[in-house]
């Protein structure tokens, strides 16, 4: 997990002001993989008690447009925010519980990027969703 100061470093680079509300949402969203914006919420109010949710939906907004976070939306999901950016992986989705992983692109290539008719696109992105049922549920005992 990054320091304090390496979310200072990120959002300097980014070219954003080091507040503590960036700086905290920053920190929940590295701690908190997949964390939708309620949960982000809790963990910064931890923190700052006196912080709004329109100040982190601001902050959320501002990072993702800074490309320090990642937004992610599976189909019958809320948002949710991830820290891993830069590169092209999927995502796997729980059937049962919604747990979310991450799932990286066919080793060395990322395949998804070669559409078969990129409609004179240029694609930089591909959005691959796989679903299941996550380890935790298959062993759980079923309901009677």
């Amino acid at each position: 997990m990054p320091t304090a100061s390496d979310f200072e470093r990120m959002l300097r680079g980014a070219t954003l002001r080091v507040t503590r509300p960036r700086l905290s949402v920053l920190a929940a969203v590295h701690a908190h993989p997949h964390a939708d914006t309620d949960s982000i919420f809790g963990a910064v109010r931890r923190e700052l008690p006196t912080v709004s949710h329109q100040a982190v939906y601001d902050v959320l907004r501002a990072l993702t447009a800074a490309g320090l976070v990642r937004r992610i939306q599976p189909p019958g999901s809320v948002a949710r925010y991830e820290s891993r950016v830069g590169d092209n992986h999927h995502h796997v989705v729980c059937r049962s519980c919604g747990a979310i992983a991450d799932i990286d692109c066919a080793v060395g290539e990322a395949p998804c990027l070669t559409a078969s008719d990129d409609q004179g696109f240029s694609i930089d992105e591909a959005d691959v969703t796989y679903w299941g049922i996550c380890p935790e549920c298959v062993a759980a005992p079923a309901a009677s």
